[in-house]
């Protein structure tokens, strides 16, 4: 089943207004909660797809790294037990299971508390999951809305011990987690991009009602995807300039590459932005400039028709020419019909040829953009 639309501008809370601090209400649509630890060093491995507190507990003893990870914030009890194993605080714990959070970093005593936006699997900007993460010193702690992540890379960097992140740390597989999350923004911008080129081809050349609606649909995803990415960058450049102990120097320098990515999606997200808001302005040029040309005809055929008009009118004034020579004599002329249809003709190839001279037909009137 596809998941259900959220609105964008909501902030999924359970708490009441005016309730105590710390409450741990889970949000009606919450998933079941599932927990899976891997807990290594530089000697070792040990993985566990489906895991308790006990377990946990026992782990985070004997290996100096232990990531811990939590899909669905269905379960509180489970949420509030790992609190109090770890020592999370209670405020920290709300806001893992008030979904809606913006990505911000928070300092406590003993650990780092971290929330990203997550890109969904299904690559729609308007639906973000949230991932909060704790970071201690023996430890990092995930929690997920649900079941599916792009952290299967690190898992398995994990299991093949490949570079540095079994001897790292607990801070290094925090970077390398947010990193994986941020990396996973590009494609949906590159998506994002090919449909920005696409409607900027239909913008110039043949803009319809369509059009409209999908630049003002890919202008709102840009919107949801900006409201993820700039708080993002806040985040990141605290943990850089934070000088938290949990954080340690040779960590710095790669959470500053993370920073050149959220830059990079920053930039282009902007970027993007400004070619839609001229697209929008392009499109509403042309569709005047459309109108303006049918005006155009249409005033150009009023203003031959004047003429005409009164030149018929004159002949359906009903003068009797037997009461007076000078009652519209021509109705006895042979070819006086003839005669009055030739003088309208006239009238009209003359008024035409006047309009193309003054540029207002023709190729003249296109280059001047009348």
């Amino acid at each position: 089943m596809g998941r259900t639309r959220r609105n964008k501008w909501s902030r999924r809370t359970r708490t009441k207004p005016g309730g105590a601090p710390g409450q741990l209400i889970a949000p009606a649509d919450a998933a079941r909660g599932h927990i899976s630890i891997m807990a290594y060093g530089p000697d070792g491995l040990v993985e566990r797809s489906a895991a308790g507190l006990t377990e946990a507990r026992e782990l985070l003893a004997r290996w100096p790294t232990t990531w811990i990870n939590v899909d669905g914030v269905e379960d509180v009890e489970t949420i509030a037990g790992l609190g109090e194993m770890l020592g999370l605080h209670r405020l920290a714990l709300e806001d893992v299971v008030n979904l809606g959070q913006r990505a911000k970093c928070e300092a406590y005593d003993e650990d780092l508390f971290i929330v990203v936006r997550q890109p969904s699997a299904a690559g729609d900007p308007h639906v973000s999951e949230q991932v909060s993460m704790f970071v201690g010193p023996r430890y990092v702690v995930t929690f997920q809305e649900r079941a599916g992540d792009p952290f299967d890379p690190v898992r398995e960097r994990i299991r093949l011990g490949k570079g540095r992140i079994r001897g790292a740390g607990p801070d290094y597989l925090a970077y390398t987690l947010l990193d994986a999350s941020i990396d996973g923004n590009f494609p949906i911008l590159e998506s994002l991009g090919q449909r920005l080129e696409s409607l900027e081809r239909r913008v110039v050349e043949n803009p319809q009602d369509e059009t409209l609606g999908d630049l003002l649909r890919l202008r709102s995803e840009l919107l949801s995807l900006r409201r993820d990415l700039l708080p993002l960058r806040d985040t990141v450049q605290s943990l850089i300039r934070g000088e938290s102990p949990l954080i340690r120097p040779a960590t710095t320098v790669f959470l500053r590459d993370c920073a050149d990515h959220v830059y990079q999606l920053v930039d282009l997200l902007e970027v993007y932005r400004e070619v839609s808001s001229d697209l929008m302005h392009c499109y509403m040029s042309n569709v005047s400039n459309r109108m303006n040309e049918v005006m155009k005809v249409l005033t150009i055929v009023t203003t031959v028709f004047i003429p005409l008009s009164f030149v018929a009118g004159i002949y359906g004034m009903n003068f009797d020419p037997d009461t007076s020579p000078w009652n519209m004599p021509e109705l006895r002329w042979p070819l006086g019909y003839p005669l009055v249809l030739l003088v309208m003709l006239l009238v009209s190839v003359a008024m035409l040829l006047m309009f193309r001279r003054k540029g207002w037909l023709g190729r003249r009137a296109a280059r001047r953009g009348v």
